[in-house]
């Protein structure tokens, strides 16, 4: 029997779904070492210890919140996230979420396919990552365009700043992305993960770095982040996965003072969803909303622009 089907039996009052969650964070042990995958086979005479952490209050009272909208009707949004707004609460993150605007601005309510703590929630971008994202106001809608994301029929495009230039200067990245288990905020390529493809391609080059044009086939957490820094690009100012510095940076007062000042104007990971596109569940129109990068990303690429001097 698989693990997480093991303990589901054991511990009834947790859905499969939070011990897999629990499983992949570390908090399940063998004989005192870490077991991370939920298939894990379960042997006679194997006893394990389940940790299940105190639950932690979350807000999920409506918060007025100036929302930058660039499309709504009776069944769906599109909205434009800036830089350092969580998408859904978290025990880290318990409020002023889109979340909680969403339920102040969508007073006849939202999709509750995702769950009670992510209403209207259909995909997400990191708490650093700008641009489009969709939201849906009831189940046809969600499941309507969740197909399309299963489907891979769902235009994302995202432009990325970069250390360093890849080689090939395009290609596809098809490498499984799970959590890592050391570290249970990070994701990292491994073979127990779920299947992860990116599509990039080099849209201009500069000293040491490069803008990128990538494209989704999955939507795995943290993807083009984890992704780029596996071929040795990882995101500009991404603090997480190598992007505060490049790799085998020139020594020079001229380099340091470079890097800095494209990383210090970035301030957060240069990462940002410029084109969604999908059909609309309802009417069946085919939508497609572009979004400029905002204000941050312009000034990196410009100090990029002006190279090393």
């Amino acid at each position: 029997m698989r693990l997480d089907s093991f303990l589901a039996m054991k511990a009834p009052s947790l859905s499969r779904s939070y011990i897999s969650t629990l499983i992949v964070n570390g908090r399940v042990l063998l004989l005192g070492r870490q077991v991370t995958k939920p298939s894990h086979r379960v042997r006679p005479g194997d006893c394990f210890e389940l940790e299940v952490p105190d639950p932690v209050g979350i807000d999920l009272s409506p918060e007025p919140m100036d929302l930058d909208i660039a499309y709504e009707d009776d069944h769906l949004l599109v909205i434009f996230k800036p830089a350092g707004l969580v998408v859904h609460p978290s025990p880290s993150s318990p409020g002023g979420t889109l979340v909680n605007a969403l339920l102040a601005h969508c007073i006849d309510g939202l999709s509750g396919i995702s769950g009670e703590l992510r209403p209207g929630i259909v995909h997400r971008l990191d708490k650093d990552t700008t641009g489009l994202l969709v939201v849906a106001k009831d189940d046809r809608t969600h499941a309507g365009i969740s197909a399309q994301l299963a489907a891979r029929t769902v235009k994302r495009r995202y432009l990325a700043l970069v250390w360093n230039r890849p080689v090939p200067a395009s290609g596809r990245i098809d490498a499984p992305i799970g959590r890592d288990p050391g570290q249970r905020k990070l994701m990292r390529i491994t073979s127990a993960g779920r299947r992860a493809v990116t599509n990039y391609r080099v849209m201009r080059e500069f000293d040491l770095a490069s803008m990128l044009e990538c494209r989704l086939e999955t939507g795995r957490t943290h993807q083009i982040r984890v992704h780029m820094a596996s071929i040795g690009c990882p995101v500009i100012a991404d603090s997480r996965y190598g992007g505060m510095r490049p790799r085998g940076m020139p020594s020079t007062a001229a380099a340091r003072a470079y890097v800095s000042d494209v990383v210090r104007l970035a301030g957060h990971q240069m990462l940002h969803a410029e084109t969604l596109g999908f059909v609309h569940p309802v009417t069946g129109e085919e939508l497609e909303f572009n979004a400029a990068p905002p204000l941050e990303f312009h000034l990196a690429l410009k100090r990029l622009e002006e190279g090393l001097g």
